[in-house]
């Protein structure tokens, strides 16, 4: 096999288990998160799009419309505001009922240096890329509890493994969502709640394309990994699906890299 191809589209199996089942995505209108969102509808999944970007949103709900699977309802919610989680969550349960799946995808991996960040912009970091992980599943997992348990996926990084230089505070807070993880893992067990981490590679999304693609870039990512090919949102998605469905009833408490071996 010549591993410089790339694959251009990640296969789409089918897990059980999902299909009626209410979901939450945050960051669910654009990239990852959209892929996800699209892939749980397709398994029949009932799910809220948690974000601040009406018009991807719009278009999102659009086609999924025209697929004609699931169900799907945009939230908009600032996720670095804790009474506008609060609120939304609300809003979530009254209108769909208890989640058993929340995706915790929402993040922002802005470029800055040590220099360049005060106070304020250090807690917004810490707030979009940490801070709404835990209040989401603080707000859920009552109500997942009572449902009979469920599945929550946080969303890492490979930032927080390889010493991203170009974003300390992104990394330093990815790597808190693996603490967090281990905790919530531990604490909520016993409702029969299963939380794990996803760590992706670089994920060429069009954002990352737009912003920070560059010939020498993408030969760094080449070498860094084992296996060289691109790394697509689907990939990601279809370890998203895996853990939120019943095919991984006993995967918790761990972390699950889609990373192509990054070292």
């Amino acid at each position: 096999m010549d591993e410089s191809k790339t694959m251009t589209m990640p296969g789409q199996s089918q897990y059980a288990g999902l299909a009626s089942k209410v979901a939450v995505v945050t960051g669910g209108a654009s990239g990852i998160g959209a892929e996800i969102v699209t892939r749980l509808a397709r398994h029949g999944a009932r799910v809220a799009i948690v974000d601040i970007d009406d018009a991807s949103a719009a278009a999102l709900q659009e086609s999924l419309k025209r697929e004609g699977k699931g169900e799907s309802r945009y939230y908009r919610c600032d996720l670095t505001s804790v009474d506008s989680i609060t609120e939304t969550c609300a809003r979530i349960e009254s209108e769909f009922g208890p989640v058993q799946v929340l995706v915790n995808n929402a993040a922002n991996d802005v470029r800055h240096d040590l220099d360049s960040v005060d106070e304020a912009r250090f807690d917004e970091l810490i707030a979009v890329n940490l801070r709404h992980q835990f209040f989401m599943t603080k707000h859920l997992r009552k109500g997942m509890a009572a449902s009979g348990g469920g599945a929550i996926i946080n969303m890492g990084s490979h930032a927080a493994y390889i010493g991203a230089a170009a974003m300390p505070v992104y990394g330093a807070a990815k790597a808190g969502v693996f603490g967090l993880t281990r905790a919530f893992a531990r604490e909520l067990g016993r409702d029969r709640i299963r939380v794990n981490q996803v760590v992706p590679g670089w994920v060429l999304t069009e954002k990352q394309r737009q912003l920070w693609w560059s010939p020498e870039a993408e030969q760094r990512r080449r070498d860094g990994q084992c296996i060289a090919d691109e790394i697509l949102a689907g990939d990601v998605a279809e370890m998203v699906l895996f853990l939120a469905s019943d095919s991984a009833r006993l995967c918790t408490n761990q972390s699950w890299f889609v990373d192509g071996g990054r070292n």
